[in-house]
């Protein structure tokens, strides 16, 4: 039998005699204890957490930048290169043991097994150099990693694939390793399979499913490759220190190289020139620590995780209150017990040591119970943030780290507000604790609760009105005006087809799905683009007729999109001025284009009519290739910026040409013929259509493949999951503080009614009627309430300054989110309240004389 000390049977047993007090102390510690470890968990995983390769500490990353995919100028903070200025900055870091670039951003590529697949599967692929897995010491798990040798030009095709898809997809058949697979139409040899828990350098959903080596991205872009353009920046690099190496000035260095190759081999266009130089002393590098990869989940959900903690920290805060307020009411009703063991010898030393074991002992319990609670809201928090991802490489188990936070947090709240109650104990005055616990007798702690409740109280003003805040700007964000219809579209994305097809072939293939989808069962409509709205962009550089040329550092750009003739009519964008797109607008006639509001404003005066204007795209020679045929009204494409106005956008035709002499420009012009947007007018479930989608393009040609099919209501959905989760969580935590609250006011309550029996029963005798007795109980209880209100309302607006980065269409100082917090927390007070006022008008008085 195991011996404990006898402060912790002693504890253990006053626990046993008292199970509810016992449950309400632990389960409200789980909820405060349980939220602020599964933020934690997340924010380990997404900020804190070291890749899983070798000697992660090793890794430092050239460049800090997180944009993505690819860039044609210089960049605002560098993280992007060219893959000729990756091999001069290589040779000018010897310090690094190895170094490997990779893409930036993620593509889909069509891939079938050679023999045993009919169809092509999308698969979400990398670039990466030979360099790759040695240099974040990355074995194989089956076959072998790529190596130096796979990545030189004409070396035979391979690749590596992932774990996962390995078993999910290949059944893990350990006959991949040596197949081959069919990448867009190219034969490629697996090499070997990636080993398991390895998502790549980055933490993201749907990390690589395959590794393809650089040089093997001429073969699979054709004409449209970008590897040997020095303008085109899309690869990231990371190096692995050698033993011993420092980093100490190796930025200087590579900046001076990045200068160097700004101003004299990166191939801009002599008009982008003069601005590049004059912005040559703001072009920087920085050399970073990568043990945890590049950290753009990181960026893109560190605020959101952030304000999420604070939120827990305060519920955690409200469950310490309420636990001590217990504490407090139960060391009270113990004074007599207590005043007992320091009459026979008991040291003020034993109390407080037997307070605190208690205490602790509970804290430990509550963070016990509070990792189930959060692994539960881990999962929640995963499933609201990204329940449109297949995987994510973060689990809600709670690691070492996670472990001895939850423990370390609940071992410092025990001793927190455990504190009090100790110190109370010690000042229980024996004589007059045994005379009883009556009218003469002073409760030392009654201050101390009372301030307890007015914290409580404070603080669920500040989550409630800050949660509400936030759902309101959720659902400002969701209702808004896109600028195009949502219902009743179903907008695909498919994978681009393969570069051996010319634009003729393209241009006669698009007429062919669009034929195929006219007919389908249902369909009102259906259109083609080179991306649908919501998702990725492309930008460029404006170049007006008649007007000074741009300035690539200036106001100067503008998204594009390349559509079908009735795309824009079927989203339900109008025209405000001249024409849409016809079908006479092909590969035979004059580029036109449309234009939306925002490029009008943007590019021309309030005089100027933009109509049969003329204006082109990054150099001045082509300032006269589009003539504005039409004025669209401004819609919302860019997948980011939802909470700002619409940007400046240009729409031309889907099967018209542009004959550019620059060699780069006819790169670009052939790039965006090949397209991924498919939008249909229908009100059949995207599950319907899947299956008829699918066969539609295996017929027309079976490297064709759907990376994903949606409605439009579930595109704006996806676009604001992050909010969703954070509004989502805020309102839970904010009910949890609301119910937290209500408990601790109805504790304090009940405990001063049964101090004040005697009291009421003196004034029913005198003549006290029962409402007489309501009025006096809920008046004590909604004085503290109402002091809250006074503290909290004020605070509320200063919470809603710190998030007003997170809030669209909303104020700080938003009334009907300070009235919601108000009025609720006037509520459940209310009801709190009214349980031990209406128990105290209901006593006899001669009952209540009787008591001592």
């Amino acid at each position: 039998m195991l011996i404990l000390p006898a402060s912790f049977r002693y504890a253990l047993r006053q626990f046993r005699l008292s199970p509810v007090f016992t449950a309400a102390a632990v389960l409200t510690l789980a909820l405060g204890i349980g939220g602020t470890t599964a933020i934690f968990t997340l924010i380990h995983a997404v900020m804190l957490r070291s890749l899983p390769v070798s000697d992660p500490s090793r890794l430092y990353r050239v460049g800090d930048g997180d944009d993505c995919c690819v860039n044609g100028g210089p960049q605002d903070q560098w993280g992007m290169f060219s893959f000729p200025l990756y091999e001069r900055l290589k040779a000018a870091t010897p310090e690094f043991e190895e170094i490997t670039a990779f893409q930036a951003g993620r593509g889909r590529l069509s891939v079938r097994r050679q023999g045993a697949e009919s169809a092509a599967r999308p698969l979400r692929s990398e670039y990466v150099s030979g360099s790759y897995f040695s240099t974040l010491g990355v074995p194989a798990f089956g076959g072998r990693v790529l190596t130096p040798a796979d990545d030189q030009p004409g070396s035979p095709p391979v690749a590596v694939i992932s774990h996962r898809i390995w078993q999910t997809i290949y059944a893990s058949d350990p006959s991949v390793v040596g197949a081959t697979l069919v990448v867009e139409g190219h034969p490629l040899t697996v090499a070997g399979v990636a080993p398991p828990g390895f998502f790549g350098e980055m933490l993201q959903s749907d990390p690589p499913d395959i590794w393809i080596p650089l040089q093997q991205e001429p073969l699979i872009n054709g004409e449209g490759t970008l590897l040997r353009q020095p303008v085109s920046a899309w690869l990231r690099m990371i190096g692995r220190l050698r033993p011993g190496a420092k980093t100490d000035g190796m930025a200087p260095r590579v900046t001076a190289v990045l200068r160097q190759w700004l101003q004299n081999d990166s191939g801009y266009p002599a008009n982008w020139m003069p601005d590049v130089i004059r912005t040559l002393p703001k072009q920087t590098l920085d050399v970073i620590p990568a043990g945890a990869g590049v950290g753009m989940m990181k960026e893109e959900y560190g605020r959101s995780l952030q304000i999420l903690m604070s939120v827990c920290g305060l519920v955690l805060l409200i469950a310490c209150a309420n636990v001590a307020n217990l504490l407090l009411a139960r060391g009270v009703a113990r004074r007599g017990q207590t005043a007992v063991r320091l009459a026979i010898g008991a040291t003020p030393r034993q109390i407080v040591s037997q307070a605190l074991t208690e205490s602790v002992l509970l804290a430990i319990g509550g963070g016990i119970v509070g990792l189930f609670v959060a692994m539960a809201a881990a999962r929640l928090l995963l499933t609201l943030a990204f329940h449109s991802s297949h995987f994510l490489p973060i689990s809600v188990a709670p690691s070492l780290l996670v472990l001895t936070f939850a423990f370390g947090l609940a071992l410092l709240t025990g001793i927190i507000f455990g504190a009090a109650p100790a110190w109370l104990a010690t000042r229980t005055d024996p004589a007059e604790a045994l005379r009883g616990s009556g009218r003469g007798t002073r409760d030392r702690s009654s201050f101390t609760r009372k301030a307890l409740l007015v914290v409580q109280a404070t603080l669920s003003v500040v989550l409630v009105a800050g949660a509400t805040m936030l759902a309101r700007s959720l659902n400002k964000l969701e209702h808004q005006d896109f600028g195009f219809q949502v219902q009743g579209r179903v907008v695909v994305s498919m994978n681009r087809p393969p570069s051996t097809y010319s634009v003729p072939q393209l241009t006669a293939l698009y007429r062919r799905i669009e034929e195929q989808l006219n007919r389908l069962p249902g369909v009102q409509g259906s259109g083609l683009a080179l991306y649908n709205p919501l998702t990725d962009n492309w930008g460029e550089l404006i170049m007006v007729a008649g007007h000074p040329a741009g300035k690539i550092d200036g106001e100067s750009g503008s998204s594009w999109d390349r559509v079908s003739a009735d795309y824009l009519q079927n989203f339900g964008i109008p025209i405000l001025r001249g024409r849409m797109f016809t079908e006479a607008d092909n590969e035979t006639t004059a580029p036109v284009a449309l234009v939306n509001e925002a490029f009008v404003k943007r590019f021309f005066k309030t005089e100027e009519n933009p109509l049969d204007q003329h204006f082109g795209i990054d150099l001045p020679e082509n300032a006269g290739t589009y003539r504005i045929v039409g004025v669209v009204r401004d819609a919302k494409f860019a997948g980011g910026g939802l909470d700002r106005p619409a940007r400046p956008m240009f729409y031309v035709p889907l099967t018209q040409t542009v004959d550019y002499h620059n060699d780069l420009m006819k790169k670009l012009e052939l790039r965006s013929h090949s397209i991924y947007g498919m939008m249909l007018v229908t009100n059949i479930s995207p599950g319907a259509l899947e299956a008829q989608l699918t066969r539609i393009l295996a017929d027309l040609d079976p490297n064709l493949t759907i990376n994903s099919i949606r409605t439009m209501q579930q595109q704006v959905d996806l676009s604001f999951d992050q909010e969703r989760a954070v509004a989502g969580l805020a309102g839970l935590f904010g009910i949890v503080a609301l119910v937290l609250a209500a408990v601790g006011l109805y504790g304090v309550t009940a405990y001063t009614v049964a101090q004040r029996t005697n009291e009421i029963g003196i004034r029913m005798a005198l003549g006290a009627d029962r409402p007489q007795v309501l009025q006096l109980v809920l008046r004590g209880a909604f004085k503290r309430v109402l002091i809250g209100l006074l503290l909290g309302l004020p605070l509320a607006v200063g919470a809603g300054r710190l998030i007003a980065a997170q809030l669209f269409g909303v104020s700080s100082w938003d009334p009907l989110a300070l009235t919601v917090a108000a009025g609720a927390l006037a509520v459940c007070s209310f009801f709190a309240a009214i349980l031990p006022a209406a128990r105290a008008a209901s006593i006899s008085p001669m009952h209540a004389l009787r008591i001592d």
